[in-house]
């Protein structure tokens, strides 16, 4: 009876071992699996899908399978983003309500639609060449800043040479070396008319902007191309500059929390985004009417998605998208002095 005891304990002690400890060997050799308990994290399966982590119950190692999750995956992605487009271009208002009340699953959340939208608006200004032809004023002023450049490049190396000799740091020199380096090439591709071959030029964040607002009033064709060359690195900072602005259209209510607010306001950009993208490319095929049209829209859109996001009135929604228009202007005055302040300081 020992010996029984022992052999049920051994079977025992691994079918729990099974229970709760992964299983990689459980798809057969034609690719298939059909498992009583989980093979990512080995919890027993009472469904088609684990309870704790979520894996399917069946597992494929096939060919057709991998591309069978590919074509799932994109056709999945568009069925959100076909959910989800036409609802922010017609009632914005009922989008953001019922994402931020739970209805995740069938619309793409905010900021991957934001990401998404910043991404695909730098892109067609890319390709559609719409930063502009350079002004004279610039390059003449891109002409001086590659002299005082150099000349610091000169300097810094000397000061590199001399450290290393004396078996100092470094390190903090190559850093400033290697930025000034990425300035002179980029200037020197801007001035060739190469703006395509132009990097956009490394950047710290200084303590105040006060320098940037100093060589902008020099210099002030120069400090547009660098705002339109280094707006995408920074567009996510309109997100936190709005919110507040959004909060004082509903001061101190209990209704709805700064999530709420983030979500308008997200969803909100990309619209803007994707009009933006909208005129260029109207304008690229000669279509300049068309693209100057498109500003009408903005105020319509804000409207509708006020009174339908936060469940407003004819009247209320009105005077509230007054406000909001003049607060989007001093954001952008605000987002336009951080990126003077930081794609003018070195």
């Amino acid at each position: 009876m020992g010996e029984f005891e022992a052999i049920g304990d051994v079977v025992s002690g691994a079918a729990l071992a099974r229970s709760v400890e992964p299983n990689t060997g459980g798809i057969s050799s034609d690719g298939h699996s059909d498992e009583t308990a989980c093979l990512n994290c080995g919890t027993p399966l009472t469904g088609d899908y684990c309870h704790a982590c979520g894996q399917h119950r069946h597992v494929h190692r096939t060919l057709t399978a991998f591309f069978h999750d590919l074509l799932h995956g994109v056709l999945h992605f568009e069925g959100k983003v076909w959910g989800t487009l036409p609802l922010l271009a017609w009632k914005p208002g009922e989008l953001t309500r019922r994402y931020v009340e739970g209805q995740r699953a069938r619309f793409v959340s905010p900021i991957a639609l934001f990401l998404f939208s910043v991404f695909l608006m730098f892109a067609v200004v890319n390709m559609t060449g719409s930063i502009g032809e350079l002004p004279e004023g610039a390059r003449q002023g891109i002409q001086e800043e590659l002299r005082v450049n150099r000349e610091k490049l000169a300097r810094l190396e000397a000061q590199r040479s001399a450290a290393a000799k004396a078996d100092q740091p470094v390190a903090r020199l190559d850093e400033r070396i290697a930025n000034l380096k990425e300035e002179v090439r980029t200037m020197e591709a801007v001035r060739s008319g190469n703006l395509n071959g132009a990097g956009v030029q490394s950047t710290r964040i200084p303590g105040w902007v006060g320098t940037g607002v100093a060589k902008a009033a020099r210099n002030p064709e120069l400090v547009v191309y660098k705002l339109k060359t280094n707006a995408y690195k920074f567009s996510w900072l309109i997100i936190p500059l709005s919110v507040p602005f959004v909060w004082l259209l509903f001061p101190f209510s209990r209704r709805f929390r700064l999530y709420d607010h983030v979500v308008f306001v997200t969803y909100s950009l990309c619209f803007m985004s994707m009009l933006v993208v909208a005129g260029l490319l109207f304008g690229a095929v000669g279509m300049t009417s068309a693209a100057g049209l498109l500003w009408l829209i903005p105020p319509f859109h804000m409207y509708r998605q006020l009174k339908g996001a936060y469940g407003l009135g004819r009247a209320g929604a009105l005077w509230r998208t007054a406000l909001l228009l003049l607060f989007a202007t001093i954001v952008l005055a605000l987002f336009s002095a951080v990126l003077v302040g930081v794609g003018t300081y070195d």
